[in-house]
Formats: C-alpha cells, structure tokens, sequence
C-alpha cells in the first residue's frame, strides 16, 4: 500500500477506532487521485487499522475505479437492486466495531446505511482529524497551486484590461469566465465574486445584470481557477476612475493589514497570531466599524479547509500550509474593499503564491 493508505491507517490506530471511511470528496481525491462526484448513489472507501481496505462503489463508476488501483475488494451494486447488499457485504467480510468519518461531508443516508449494515457500529466524527491529513501540502500539490494562481492571475489581467465605465458587473464576469478557461482552467474553484458600487460592500454579492459601473466606483473580483485538483483563491479590488479620498484610506488600510499578516507569518505562528496582527491594523483604523470577516481560512483541494485564520484559533501553522491572507473593510450601502493573497509557510517564513500588483489601481 502507498504512504497515503498508511497515514490512514495510523490515524485510525492514533483515534483508537477499527477504520476510517471516506467519501466523495477531497480526502477520498487526495488518496486515490481521481475525484468522483457526490449524488444519490453512495460510494465509500473503508480503510481499516489493519488490513486492506474494502470499498462500495456503484457500477456505473467501476471504469473509473479499477484504473485507480485501490487496494482491496470492492463491493459493486446497481441501481436496480440497490445498495444495500453491497453494504451487508462489506460487513460480512469487513467486521468493525467502530469508524471515523468526515462529520462535514458524509451525508445522512450514508451514514444510516452504515449503521443500519452493522447494527451497533460506533460513528465517530473526527473530519478534523482526517482533513488534517492534508493540512501540509506536498510539492505537486504546491506546484499545482501556482499553476491554478497563474492561471487566476492571468484572466484577471486580461479581464481588467477590457473593464469600462457602462459595463455592468456580469458582463465583466462573462469575460472572466471565459478568460479562465481560455488561460487553461480545468474548472471553477468557486462561483465567481464580481462586484461594483455599493454591491461591491456585500463579501459574497453576485453579479447584477442591471447595475452599470460607474466613474470612481469600487470594483472587486473574488475568484480562482482549478488546477491539478487544487484551488486558487484571489480577490483584487479596483477602482474604476477616480477614488475618492475616504476610499483611498480605506484601500490603503485594508493593504497595510494584508502586509501585516504576510509579516508575521512564519513556522510555528498560530492562526489566532496571524488574525491578530492583520485585525489590530483594521482596528486601529477609522473605519473599525466596517470588518464583517476574520482573516482567512486554508486553502488547497477545498476553497475553505482548515485552519481558519481568526482569533481563538491556536493551531500552529507548520511549513507546508497554504491560506489566505483576506483582510477587507465593507460599508454597506457604498463601497468595499478586499485584498486577497494566498500565503504558503515555508521553513523559514512565508511566501505569497499571488503575484498580481495590490497598490491601489485605477483602471
């Protein structure tokens, strides 16, 4: 079995249960290299403390499975005779007692099936625990980063080159989308975030077809492609025109957090200090009243995976993690601003996986 079935292995004797069971998601991609997709039809890889591992997998995705060269039996089912003989033998020739899940991503039905199966099966919720696996990205991961970064980096150049007073936010998303591919994209990290003027306020606004830029309107982009399997998160606010003064202070306090928290980043600093240090510049500012979000959270085959960078969080960050450094200030009903980079620790600091320019822009 490779390193990556060990690790599951031991962390199933280190949470002192017989298995742990995974599912469509990023845990199960990361191990087995191929990422299916979540419906009605369960799916699941049981990796046992001892032992090869057992898996339900429906038929119509054996071709993508055998290929993959999982170790163990796999136990196939149909659509019409239904899952639930694949689940009674799994238990007949995978006896457990108890089994770690992913508490965020195994759905209720998975879960009843499971215990339905083994009757008096002790599941546990340790999505912490198996997500932390990942915690520490490996170098094809990082490489993959930077060219989902690259990729981002470059559709927002191309994007922002054609960006004009009139246009309204989803015409400028149409071009982003299609720069985005068009850069090499495999696919969305997230819906994109395009927004202008008072939208602009809202962390998570989508695009309007009716509103039309205006002159010294804020314009933010929040965004990333899908590279490799991994995700890039970036957001860059512009202006299009003329700031005023108050947003030129505003940008120009959210940019001085972002540098703050690139800073103190280094092996061995703790979310909460990292938080800390970019809140403390905001806070200090006139325009406190105007956080609406803590400073980021991980990033790597989920847009949002742990940590999460906020106060409270004393997780040490060890070389090898990647999250973004996302400081922003939001005044509902005029204008926000939000300057996103995503920040790999390395062993003897940091370093930021963005490159586009964050000095304030005016296009």
């Amino acid at each position: 079995m490779t390193d990556r079935y060990s690790e599951f292995r031991d962390l199933a004797r280190r949470l002192q249960v017989d298995a742990v069971a995974l599912v469509p998601g990023p845990n199960l991609a990361r191990l087995v290299g191929f990422e299916f997709h979540t419906s009605e039809r369960p799916l699941v890889l049981v990796i046992p403390a001892e032992g090869a591992p057992a898996a339900i997998v429906p038929e119509l995705e054996l071709g993508s499975w055998e290929p993959l060269g999982v170790p163990g039996k796999v136990f196939d089912w149909r659509d019409q005779t239904g899952y639930g003989p694949a689940f009674d033998a799994l238990a007949r020739d995978l006896p457990l007692q108890s089994v770690a899940v992913e508490g965020q991503v195994m759905r209720v039905f998975v879960h009843d099936a499971l215990r339905a199966t083994y009757g008096t099966l002790d599941i546990r919720d340790h999505e912490a625990a198996i997500s932390g696996l990942r915690l520490c990205k490996t170098r094809q991961e990082i490489a993959a980063l930077e060219q989902a970064i690259e990729i981002s980096e470059t559709a927002l150049r191309e994007t922002l080159a054609t960006v004009r007073v009139g246009d309204t936010e989803t015409q400028v998303e149409s071009r982003l989308l299609g720069a985005l591919f068009a850069a090499g994209a495999e696919g969305l990290a997230f819906p994109p975030i395009v927004a202008a003027g008072d939208n602009s306020a809202r962390p998570h606004a989508h695009a309007r077809p009716d509103y039309a830029i205006r002159p010294g309107d804020a314009l933010l982009l929040d965004f990333g492609a899908r590279a490799g399997g991994m995700c890039a998160d970036i957001t860059r606010t512009v202006f299009v025109g003329e700031p005023s003064a108050e947003a030129r202070e505003v940008y120009e306090t959210v940019l001085a957090a972002n540098r703050a928290g690139h800073a103190v980043t280094k092996p061995g600093v703790t979310a909460h200090q990292i938080d800390d240090a970019v809140a403390s510049v905001l806070e200090a500012s006139p325009y406190a009243d105007r956080i609406r979000t803590k400073t980021g959270h991980g990033l790597g085959r989920d847009v949002h995976e742990a940590p999460w960078i906020m106060r409270g969080n004393h997780a040490a960050l060890d070389t090898g993690t990647v999250f973004t450094n996302e400081p922003g200030l939001y005044k509902l009903g005029a204008f926000g601003v939000r300057i996103e980079d995503d920040i790999l620790v390395t062993d003897d600091g940091s370093r930021s996986l963005t490159t586009f320019p964050t000095e304030l822009t005016v296009i």
